[in-house]
């Protein structure tokens, strides 16, 4: 669902995957900053999973208008992402799991201790 204002700007957006759902607005009270109002820096950041086709929902993204920041990518610890900016500024990281990586593996491709992989 997209709602626009009077002058087709986003007031609000909801996204659905499954059973669940992510809300996005814009600035709706003094509270509320969008990265437009912080010199274009998130104060968030969403990571989202998905079970289809990762390279075709890019290019979704892309021809709704999202910038691509890091095109689609196959990550150590075994799922591919890729990285886009929506209109009003939010950085969004959607991922699709490519592979089963193991903590040994993990552990070996980034030289770091890892407590409580999954």
């Amino acid at each position: 669902m997209v709602i626009s204002d009077k002058d087709g700007n986003l007031a609000h957006a909801e996204m659905r995957f499954g059973d669940g759902y992510l809300m996005v607005g814009r600035e709706w009270a003094e509270f509320i900053a969008s990265p437009a109002s912080v010199g274009g820096k998130n104060t968030q950041s969403v990571y989202v999973k998905l079970v289809e086709d990762i390279d075709a929902h890019c290019e979704r993204a892309r021809a709704a208008a999202a910038v691509i920041l890091q095109e689609p990518t196959d990550q150590f610890y075994g799922d591919r992402t890729y990285r886009a900016r929506d209109p009003e500024g939010h950085v969004w990281t959607f991922a699709q799991s490519v592979r089963v990586v193991s903590r040994v593996e993990a552990e070996a491709a980034t030289g770091l201790s890892i407590e409580g992989w999954h």
